[in-house]
């Protein structure tokens, strides 16, 4: 049982840094984008090359060290992609948005299907985990720990209050002299590179790579991670990988629930938007007079 939670947590921890990611996107700045798996891809090939080709020397002597340098390397590799995206992309709004980074999304996992230097179809074998399964768990979550931190201080500075304000009316932002588009670039640069860290992290966490591991599925599941949890929510982004990363596994306990878990698994996400339209951190949130409901929503 030990055993099974330890493979567990790295990969609970790799979908907060997923969740979170997006939600400095979506939740707080107010982009639809669905190529979260796009970023997540680029981080997941970039950290694992630098692991197999950039510093082989180091997986002997400096093994986490290296883990470091990968998953730094995933992060730059993903907010560089980041830029040459959003740059054109973030002209766009709503579902012309949403379009955009899907197809980009797409053409990235069809780029790695087809080079050949980093296996192409066959995939990516071999990669190292670089630490014993305990060490990497303390630091998957070490990684949480600061990605956490890294945001909630930036949402409460005044660079979060101006994508909050790019979020709730762009015209009244713009009225008030927010480069609406710096802001709108620099949220999704800044929610691509941590997915890059996220991509870096799975890579050694799986110890193989595929195309098929970053489908447009994946941008789904993570886009429902913080509807679920709550959009412009940190707490919610964490409750919301939480459950979508744990419930069916306890599912799988039982043989007769393991037969029909998508089933329940989707039932329980019809109940909840039924129920609390607006995510289940809102459970957690101390109740607000409707006249500042709005200011809760926004700093917490």
């Amino acid at each position: 049982m030990i055993d099974y939670a330890l493979q567990l947590l790295p990969l609970l921890a790799i979908n907060i840094i997923l969740a979170s990611s997006l939600g400095i996107i979506n939740g707080y700045c107010g982009l639809f984008s669905l190529g979260h798996a796009g970023f997540y891809a680029v981080g997941a090939y970039a950290g694992a090359s630098i692991t197999l080709f950039g510093f082989p020397e180091l997986m002997e002597t400096w093994p986490h060290l290296l883990l470091l340098l990968s998953s730094l390397g995933g992060m730059v590799a993903a907010g560089i992609v980041g830029i040459l995206v959003g740059v054109p992309c973030l002209r766009l709004g709503g579902d012309y948005l949403a379009v955009a980074t899907l197809g980009f999304g797409e053409i990235i996992r069809i780029v790695f299907l087809n080079f050949a230097a980093v296996g192409g179809a066959t995939g990516l074998t071999g990669i190292p985990q670089l630490a014993t399964t305990r060490t990497q768990t303390w630091f998957y979550f070490g990684a949480v720990a600061v990605t956490l931190w890294l945001f909630r201080n930036l949402i409460n500075s005044s660079f979060g209050r101006c994508v909050i304000a790019v979020r709730e009316d762009e015209i009244a932002a713009r009225s008030m002299r927010v480069n609406v588009r710096f802001y709108k670039v620099f949220s999704f640069v800044i929610g691509s590179a941590f997915a890059g860290l996220a991509g870096a992290l799975f890579a050694h966490f799986q110890q193989a790579l595929h195309p098929s591991n970053f489908t447009f599925l994946i941008s789904v599941q993570v886009l429902l991670m913080i509807v679920l949890g709550g959009l412009g929510s940190q707490f919610g982004a964490v409750l919301g990988a939480t459950i979508v990363t744990l419930l069916p596994e306890f599912l799988r306990f039982s043989e007769t629930l393991a037969e029909v878990q998508m089933l329940i698994f989707g039932l329980v996400m019809v109940i909840v938007m039924l129920w609390r339209p607006d995510g289940l951190a809102g459970l957690f949130r101390r109740e607000a007079g409707p006249a500042n409901k709005k200011d809760a929503h926004a700093v917490a």
